[in-house]
């Protein structure tokens, strides 16, 4: 059993070509945020899976919460509130490459108040741990769970607006209690580098050339399909929800995904790459189903 934390938001993806100032291209409305992403990726590949986060009973909440349960997503630790629902404008650059701005003042998913009900794997991350009084509560979660012996994975997915040293401080206080943190190859520079990172695994998305993981074993990188992408959006929640479904479907605790051996993390590696090239060819964050990996 997964269980998921964080956020859940509305992306407002500009189209293409629909005015002649990028800057003013028309916003389609698209449900995402980094855990709420992971958590339909993995349950689209079969995972039993738990969402806890708080969503707006406005149109937007109503329409996350209705997709969360035709996914199959657990809601059981779904909270509701009058609040209103966080939006992200994004903008992409001529590869695809998405950028954030984030309207979250006062937003529902801010106010959680979540708890620590039993898993086998738990996943934190994005947005929900940079932004208080929700960030806090988050934590006190996630220490919790990893002294019960729950496998933590932690996806800080750092953006512009809360990349500060401060919060760099207070994710680097919760790596004692990770096992597997996943970071893009400019998190790990924000860190300060991987001598930073005291997680027993760490995978590092590498853009078009594929995945590394780093134990205190072994570093390995596997390649990415090559595909045409149409965006990066989700591509990075489909490798940890990818990850997370093969880790729990093993019955993997912690110290069995930190003491794998090679041939198991290329085949698993390999298996998120092609997840995530298969998410990157559609627009928006569309991760694949387990019957589209083969």
């Amino acid at each position: 059993m997964m269980s998921v934390y964080g956020e859940g938001l509305i992306d407002l993806v500009p189209q293409p070509d629909s005015a002649a100032n990028p800057a003013l291209a028309a916003l389609r409305p698209a449900l995402g945020g980094g855990p709420y992403n992971v958590a339909v990726a993995a349950a689209r590949q079969g995972a039993s899976v738990n969402f806890h986060s708080r969503l707006s009973t406005d149109a937007f909440g109503q329409a996350l919460a209705e997709r969360l349960r035709a996914e199959g997503v657990g809601t059981a630790h779904l909270q509701r509130g009058p609040e209103p629902t966080t939006l992200a404008v994004s903008a992409l650059d001529a590869s695809g490459q998405a950028t954030f701005r984030f309207y979250n003042e006062g937003t529902a998913d801010r106010l959680v108040e979540p708890e620590a009900a039993p898993a086998d794997v738990a996943c934190f991350g994005t947005c929900s741990l940079a932004w208080e009084p929700g960030a806090s509560r988050y934590a006190e979660v996630l220490r919790s769970l990893s002294a019960r012996g729950t496998l933590i994975a932690l996806d800080p997915n750092i953006r512009p607006a809360f990349a500060t040293e401060a919060h760099r401080e207070f994710l680097l206080s919760l790596l004692p209690h990770v096992t597997v943190l996943k970071l893009s190859e400019e998190e790990v520079e924000f860190f300060g580098g991987e001598d930073a990172l005291a997680a027993p695994v760490v995978v590092t998305t590498c853009g078009g050339e594929g995945l590394r993981v780093r134990t205190a074993a072994l570093e390995l990188r596997v390649p990415s399909p090559r595909v045409d992408a149409v965006d990066t959006i989700g591509a990075g929640d489909t490798v940890m929800g990818t990850l997370l479904r093969l880790i729990d479907a093993a019955g993997l605790g912690p110290a069995e995904v930190a003491g794998l051996g090679e041939d198991a993390w290329r085949e698993m590696l390999e298996t998120c790459a092609a997840a995530a090239a298969i998410t990157c060819s559609r627009a928006g964050a569309q991760p694949p189903t387990l019957a589209e990996l083969g």
